[in-house]
């Protein structure tokens, strides 16, 4: 089996090296955050939307560096770690910036240190999935509105209960609440519903991560004239709507077919896979 090899800090590394110590700040307390990506055809997809919600996150957080981090930086070290681990076309990456200091909660400096992995795909272009989804909601753990809640931090103990969970009712995904009991996103993804012929996603004020696919969609919708709402949205009109799907940079757009006993169509989720990847190419 051919060796992995990762960029740490700048340094190509084998993915089986020890690169960090017990200090680490990722480790003991979550203190970062990550930006999943995909490369097609040898290109880093929508480069300047991750380096935007990167730098923004990283300010946010307050840790130093965020100015490097710009689209140029992303698809440079992108390259790099692709050629690297012989990866010639397509690829999932997943880029972790931590904060590299020593402390308790409060740590003794802002520095940010990042961890650079990738991972080859088959396919140049997203795919709508064959068998559509079946989800149901997570009852247990509420997620907390607050200036953290649009940022992929490092901290994903909901995630990973909403995962357990999914896994328990052998379900394909599953939906998250916020605090006030209205609808979020998913396990991994950002949720949208068809309603009347109206699009419809949670607004950033409910909560959810601030995905770059979830940009890049309400961009599309814009553009093919598709009626497009953010809002607060309340979990029983899953019961009513015509169609669910979900977003997330790795797996593009998903079609979820059953909620309860509810069944959806999957005509507007189609078709925006088609305008997703005529912009990819």
């Amino acid at each position: 089996m051919a060796k992995k090899f990762i960029n740490f800090n700048g340094e190509i590394l084998d993915e089986e090296d020890k690169i960090f110590t017990i200090a680490n700040r990722g480790f003991k307390y979550g203190d970062g955050i990550f930006e999943s990506m995909r490369m097609s055809k040898g290109k880093l997809n929508f480069a300047d939307l991750h380096a935007d919600r990167l730098q923004k996150g990283m300010k946010t957080l307050k840790l130093e560096g965020y100015s490097q981090m710009d689209a140029y930086f992303l698809k440079d070290k992108v390259d790099e770690i692709c050629k690297r681990n012989k990866i010639v076309q397509n690829a999932r990456l997943r880029l972790t910036v931590y904060r590299n200091a020593a402390g308790l909660y409060a740590p003794d400096q802002n520095k940010s240190a990042y961890v650079l992995e990738a991972m080859p795909l088959d396919e140049p272009y997203y795919q709508i999935n064959p068998k559509g989804l079946i989800m149901d909601i997570y009852p247990d753990i509420h997620k907390s509105i607050n200036q953290l809640s649009n940022l992929k931090t490092c901290n994903s103990l909901p995630y990973v209960m909403a995962g357990i969970y999914k896994d328990q009712m052998r379900l394909d995904e599953a939906f998250i609440l916020n605090q006030n009991g209205f609808l979020c996103e998913s396990i991994s993804a950002n949720v949208f519903m068809v309603f009347k012929g109206q699009i419809y996603t949670p607004a950033l004020s409910e909560g959810c991560i601030g995905g770059v696919m979830r940009q890049v969609v309400m961009e599309l919708t814009k553009k093919c004239d598709l009626p497009m709402i953010e809002a607060q949205i309340n979990p029983e009109i899953l019961e009513e709507v015509e169609e669910v799907f979900i977003t997330n940079v790795s797996k593009g757009i998903q079609w979820v077919m059953g909620f309860n006993r509810k069944r959806y169509f999957n005509e507007v989720s189609r078709f925006l896979v088609e305008k997703l990847n005529e912009e990819i190419k």
